[in-house]
């Protein structure tokens, strides 16, 4: 019998190839998945691991199985889309300006709500850690590194200062979506460098707990974000992928 942690390594390979398959658009939408023995051949995993796999790909949205139905993919907006492994799965196959307008909608929804929260309810040491996160971001801008990583620190560190379980939860299927636009934003020449005072900003409406300047704020960094985006988007550049690991900035 196989070690537990080798079972659980080719359940996650053969998930993250099914999934791939279907989101390229391999499986089409409403399409079936090839009979059992034949994954099994193709993949060259057993039948348990490819029922297992199965069972992972319904529980994210991507299809459906049933008797006389047989196993078929799922439209797209039945896909779970607060899942990472989706996020990425996408993020390999292209990000599309449909998808990235749904990631700036969805933040101008949700990010303002919880920054009115954290304005509110944001302990010492939430503060502490936004403010880390914001000087992680400031010292790449000057000295060069991972601005994208503290980028994000900054915003999950708000989400979590709302005190607010359901968001709390949120950051987390938020961080994939969340990064490819930061991702996207750091690209633009001094991206980086125009955000910081607005992030300052906000910041500082939230230590000053004054929720109204505090949305307001977030929303001017919002809407700056969806501007890079659109410019990028115009200028036909290559989108970057978040499979890879975060750009670094060159010190100023």
């Amino acid at each position: 019998m196989k070690p537990l942690h080798l079972i659980k390594n080719v359940h996650g390979t053969t998930v993250d190839l099914l999934g791939h398959a279907i989101i390229s658009g391999r499986y089409a939408i409403g399409a079936s998945l090839p009979p059992e023995p034949l994954l099994c051949e193709a993949l060259g995993v057993s039948r348990t691991v490819v029922r297992e796999a199965v069972k992972s790909l319904v529980a994210k949205g991507l299809i459906i199985t049933g008797p006389k139905l047989g196993t078929r993919v799922l439209p797209e907006d039945q896909w779970n889309w607060f899942d990472p492994d989706v996020i990425t799965w996408q993020s390999q196959n292209g990000l599309t300006p449909e998808f990235l307008k749904d990631l700036q909608d969805l933040r101008r929804v949700v990010e303002p709500a919880a920054v009115r929260m954290a304005a509110e309810r944001a302990t010492s040491d939430d503060l502490i850690e936004i403010e880390t996160a914001f000087a992680g971001m400031k010292k790449a801008v000057e000295e060069g590194g991972d601005y994208v990583t503290f980028d994000l620190r900054f915003h999950q560190g708000l989400m979590r200062a709302s005190h607010n379980r359901m968001l709390i939860q949120m950051s987390k299927a938020l961080g994939a979506l969340l990064r490819t636009s930061f991702e996207i934003s750091t690209s633009k020449k001094d991206g980086p460098k125009s955000s910081l005072p607005m992030h300052r900003a906000v910041l500082d409406a939230v230590v000053a707990k004054e929720p109204v300047r505090a949305e307001k704020a977030i929303l001017k960094l919002i809407d700056g974000a969806r501007d890079d985006i659109q410019m990028i988007l115009g200028s036909r550049k290559r989108l970057p992928k978040i499979t890879r690991p975060a750009s670094q900035l060159k010190a100023a």
